[in-house]
């Protein structure tokens, strides 16, 4: 749950069983499971919003069944708002280095227009904000899509 909220997030597609690795660490109650990518060459290309949620992948099918099965819906909830306050609290503590990188990003041409119009659509109308709308690059689309987590999270 938490690693498709941060692929959705941040743009990162095709993330494919073959495309991640499955950090296991053993606690003394339980045992920790992280799903952590291991291929980027898919970030912020693609222009279908699907692309970016590893969970709709039939390769990744196993996975998402036994999340089903063990996961309720509360818990799926609190698991996301937990991701998402991870991640503005993590845009906070490095909002200059992020600045910066985002300064390069939404200059950077590194899709087609045709999949920058598709993509920004079907964003704009997942989360209803028309600010989408308004970006021309996907580097513009990946700072709206984190910012937007920002003021969901409600941090400053």
């Amino acid at each position: 749950i938490k690693f498709n909220e941060r692929c959705f997030v941040k743009l990162l597609g095709d993330m494919r069983a073959y495309n991640f690795v499955i950090d296991v660490t053993p606690d003394f109650d339980d045992t920790q499971y992280r799903i952590r990518a291991i291929d980027f060459d898919q970030q912020c290309y693609e222009g279908h919003k699907n692309v970016y949620m590893p969970h709709f992948f039939k390769e990744n099918r196993p996975f998402v069944q036994l999340c089903m099965k063990r996961i309720n819906a509360e818990t799926t909830r609190q698991y996301q708002h937990e991701e998402h306050a991870l991640i503005a609290n993590r845009m906070k503590t490095s909002k200059f280095r992020l600045n910066e990188l985002f300064d390069v990003m939404v200059h950077d041409h590194i899709s087609t227009p045709d999949k920058i119009d598709t993509l920004k659509s079907e964003l704009a109308q997942h989360y209803q904000s028309d600010q989408f709308l308004r970006c021309h690059t996907m580097g513009q689309i990946v700072k709206t899509s984190l910012l937007s987590i920002i003021k969901k999270s409600n941090i400053q």
